[in-house]
């Protein structure tokens, strides 16, 4: 460590015994330790004067040569360019009204806060997304659903490539790693979903892009691979994925916790999810759809007409088995009727597996509005069902029981963002138009109020937790800065 000026002043034998940490102790870890004090700086700053002090803290030798002023003027004239090329603020217009000006600043920290997440992994020679902050490296199912919000949505288009070939670097057995072990950087397949996602993001690339060619020469041929061992049946890490004569995705393991609900304390899985999962079989159709699409473009007849197929049988049998008429809503996963969130899956992505403003779809999102969504996000499961939980608090079994059991994820506002989105676009009739929008701008508003108070006066200045209290005050918890939660919430506020 440096200082600009000062004088240092070196400590022998020096520690400091039994510093107390408040919040690692309500977390019921060890809350003491001692600190090795190696020395202390003084600067000397006279009565009523301003100074400029600057430090540097590195690894690197001669760290005293480094002019600070420089690094910091070339971040900002970093930052700038960015805020340019995303095109989202106009630096044309002058006298901008107050309203303007705070969207502007909003937009801007909401920038500089998806910028910290995109990281370099110098191993893979790619650019990749961090999870989230402090304690979160990069995981294959965050970074799919936080790519639009994150890496789309600033134009950042050649990060995107390297992102998606990050994704497919190591895919086995049709498996996409959903994150690699911070100890030996060993790939680790722990998820039935990552792979599914990653079409939906191709999707969302194309629609941004337009690059078939980046698309056939790099991720289809992958892709197909996914949807052939889906088919033939995977068990890498006792994942049990296999395809179904009716047509649907049958995954995980009494044991296994491979979807993004995978909270589990002691080897045992606080909420098992295995069988026919309504996302994944949602996931699914949506793959399939977009692959026979791709196959009809790359003038693969053959192969579309099969994606097709797949695709229909899944519908088919969606449609028949998935509706819990009792709650008026989808089974979480076919024969669990508690009511969790996931089920809009099967309305928010590019191509629903539901009829959006279909009698079951509308039953769907009355029940999601009426038990699931606060202005925070949306719960994880329903207050009246069983091991309802929602303060998020307490020693790491106490935290990983409550994990998806009612607490608040504000990324799941994105899904019903979506379906909402989708809903308003296949409505018949003008009145209907005029209701789904009113809904949805109403939505979108009441969004950007909450968080922008979130994203300057509450939790992590310039960011979004990772999840909230489900009841007054709605306090954040979890990561301080999640990817998905701040690139969800982005997309909303900017009606992407």
């Amino acid at each position: 460590m440096h200082l600009s000026e000062g004088e240092y002043h070196q400590h022998d034998n020096d520690t400091f015994f039994n510093m107390f940490y408040v919040e690692e102790e309500k977390r019921g870890f060890c809350p003491e330790e001692n600190h090795a004090v190696p020395g202390v700086y003084e600067v000397e700053i006279p009565a009523k004067e301003e100074k400029e002090i600057s430090f540097v803290c590195s690894l690197e030798e001669n760290i005293e040569q480094k002019i600070v002023k420089r690094f910091i003027n070339n971040e900002i004239i970093r930052i700038g360019e960015m805020f340019n090329e995303s095109l989202l603020i106009d630096n044309r217009k002058q006298n901008k009204t107050k309203k303007e000006q705070e969207r502007d600043d909003l937009v801007r920290t909401f920038l500089m806060s998806a910028d910290s997440f995109i990281a370099y992994r110098p191993a893979f020679s790619l650019h990749t997304v961090l999870a989230g902050y402090p304690w979160f490296l990069d995981w294959g199912r965050d970074t799919l659903i936080a790519f639009e919000g994150i890496i789309l949505i600033p134009k950042k288009f050649e990060i995107a490539k390297e992102i998606l070939l990050t994704m497919i670097r190591d895919v086995k057995f049709g498996l996409i790693p959903n994150g690699y072990s911070g100890y030996d950087n060993r790939p680790l397949y722990n998820s039935v979903d990552a792979s599914l996602l990653l079409f939906e993001q191709v999707q969302k690339y194309l629609k941004y892009t337009g690059d078939y060619e980046f698309v056939k020469e790099k991720l289809y041929p992958v892709m197909q691979e996914i949807i052939e061992n889906y088919c033939n049946g995977i068990d890498v890490d006792d994942n049990n994925i296999y395809l179904d004569t009716d047509g649907l995705i049958v995954s995980g393991t009494e044991e296994t916790q491979n979807t993004w609900m995978d909270a589990k304390y002691d080897g045992i899985a606080v909420t098992p999810r295995n069988g026919k999962v309504v996302e994944v079989n949602s996931l699914w159709y949506n793959a399939n759809q977009i692959m026979a699409e791709l196959s009809k473009k790359f003038k693969h007849p053959i192969l579309s007409k099969k994606y097709k197929e797949l695709a229909q049988n899944c519908k088919r049998t969606f449609e028949e088995k998935f509706y819990n008429e009792k709650k008026k809503c989808l089974y979480d996963v076919i024969g669990d009727g508690k009511i969790r969130p996931n089920q809009l899956f099967a309305l928010s992505l590019s191509y629903p597996v539901l009829e959006p403003n279909s009698a079951i779809a509308n039953k769907l999102l009355q029940t999601v509005e009426k038990k699931l969504l606060n202005s925070y996000g949306l719960q994880t499961l329903a207050k009246d069902e069983e091991n309802y939980v929602e303060v998020y608090e307490g020693d790491p079994k106490q935290r990983d029981t409550s994990y998806h059991q009612g607490i608040t994820w504000p990324w799941l506002l994105g899904l019903y963002y979506d379906s909402l989105k989708n809903t308003l676009q296949e409505a018949k009739t003008s009145d209907d138009k005029k209701k789904w929008e009113e809904k949805l701008q109403k939505f979108i508003q009441k969004t950007t109020k909450t968080f922008q108070k979130e994203l300057f006066d509450r939790g992590c200045i310039g960011g979004i937790a990772e999840l909230y209290d489900s009841c007054k005050p709605y306090l954040p918890k979890g990561t301080i800065n999640q990817a998905w939660s701040v690139a969800e919430v982005f997309r909303i506020i900017l009606k992407k």
